[in-house]
């Protein structure tokens, strides 16, 4: 199986996207992306410094809008790439990335959003001095301690032994006199306190433009930052990139989804190399493509060709599939086959070690086709049972 992945802030570095930029469609496309963001992103991309790209206002639409013209280098037609991708994931900003790759969302909403997403959080982070430190080795258990005895947030968990810390600059330089036992700390060139409380203000500016976005079934599975769970619900999908501003990215998470999946393969997205370097470290035997210039796109193809599998859950155009949200067993509390469904009705839940996870079926219709048995053991992204819906364009 084959899972693409789609970088977030700091992972730009200046000039990355002078190579890419050579090709006059590259550059037409992502100027395209830019004039919706209000951006000259061919600029950021090239000439400006690092400071510069550092801005959360500019470096996040250069990143999404930099993964998703080069998706289009990768597969120049779009809709054969829904038959090798076996799902998507970003980490924090780039989960707008994933979820317009995956078709959840249009390219041009979002850019929208991450335009309006980058001011706001660069508005939140003005407001309080605050800033990110990455907490690297030490005891687990130590290190979460020393977090919560400082007041401060687990604001990225991205595999054992890498903990991003954040919370007040005062916060963070307490961390530092008193650090955990064989901890090192690095701090990060981040504007704020990304992923906590302080970019709750954040969440409330995106949330009012949320609705009016247009969504529909990604063609693949999305992996979600909150805690690793297969979507497969437009407006699910947005619902959670929005919420995910002031939230923990758990990119531990994401990972155990991907190993639950089947994963052989994790190619990232320019600018690539960070995401696909906690692959190696995290989950041994999965190959990795990290895409970082245009004249690796043969070798790139290759390693699609090698790992690519068709996607269970692509559209289809007289049904809407629900599919598990995690692994367990599936417990079934919908009907038989021809019965309808209210919208906003659970069709059962998923039930593992930890917790219980209801699976909806959000635009209600008649149940199509049963996919598993009550008390099967299930996959994330599996799919479940086909549903007819009801007034709803798929």
């Amino acid at each position: 199986m084959l899972i693409i992945v789609a970088p977030g802030q700091g992972a730009q570095t200046p000039g990355f996207l002078r190579p890419w930029l050579e090709d006059p469609q590259f550059a037409e496309r992502l100027n395209w992306l830019g004039a919706v963001a209000g951006l000259d992103l061919a600029h950021y991309g090239t000439d400006a410094d690092a400071e510069t790209i550092r801005d959360t206002a500019i470096a996040q639409p250069l990143l999404v809008a930099s993964g998703l013209v080069a998706a289009l280098s990768l597969f120049p037609h779009p809709s054969d790439a829904f038959g090798r991708i076996g799902a998507v994931a970003g980490h924090s900003v780039g989960e707008l990335t994933a979820a317009a790759g995956a078709r959840a969302i249009s390219a041009e909403q979002a850019m929208v959003l991450v335009r309006e997403r980058g001011n706001a959080m660069a508005h939140a982070a003005a407001a309080t001095p605050t800033g990110m430190t990455a907490v690297l080795g030490g005891d687990e258990a130590a290190v979460m301690a020393a977090l919560t005895q400082h007041g401060l947030t687990a604001a990225n968990v991205n595999a054992a032994g890498q903990v991003v810390a954040a919370g007040t600059l005062e916060q963070l330089a307490a961390l530092a006199a008193d650090p955990p036992a064989k901890a090192r700390l690095m701090p990060l060139s981040v504007a704020g306190a990304f992923h906590t409380e302080h970019m709750q203000p954040a969440v409330g500016a995106l949330a009012r433009l949320a609705p009016a976005v247009s969504t529909h079934d990604p063609r693949a599975v999305v992996i979600s930052n909150a805690d690793g769970q297969a979507i497969h619900d437009g407006r699910e999908a947005v619902r959670r990139i929005v919420q995910q501003v002031a939230r923990p990215v758990r990119w531990d998470l994401c990972m155990g989804t991907m190993r639950d999946l089947g994963v052989t393969g994790v190619l990232e997205m320019p600018p690539a190399g960070t995401l696909t370097g906690i692959v190696k470290r995290a989950l041994p035997g999965v190959e990795t493509f990290a895409l970082k210039t245009p004249d690796q796109l043969d070798a790139a193809r290759d390693f699609v060709d090698k790992h690519g599998a068709p996607s269970p859950i692509d559209i289809h155009p007289t049904w809407r599939m629900l599919v598990a949200p995690t692994k367990g067993t599936f417990v079934r509390s919908a009907g038989e086959e021809g019965e309808r469904l209210r919208p906003a009705s659970s069709v059962g839940l998923v039930r593992s070690t930890r917790d219980e996870t209801a699976v909806m079926a959000p635009y209600g219709g008649t149940i199509v086709e049963w996919l598993v048995e009550d008390g099967d053991l299930v996959s994330p992204g599996q799919p479940l049972v086909r549903v007819h819906p009801e007034g709803v364009a798929v």
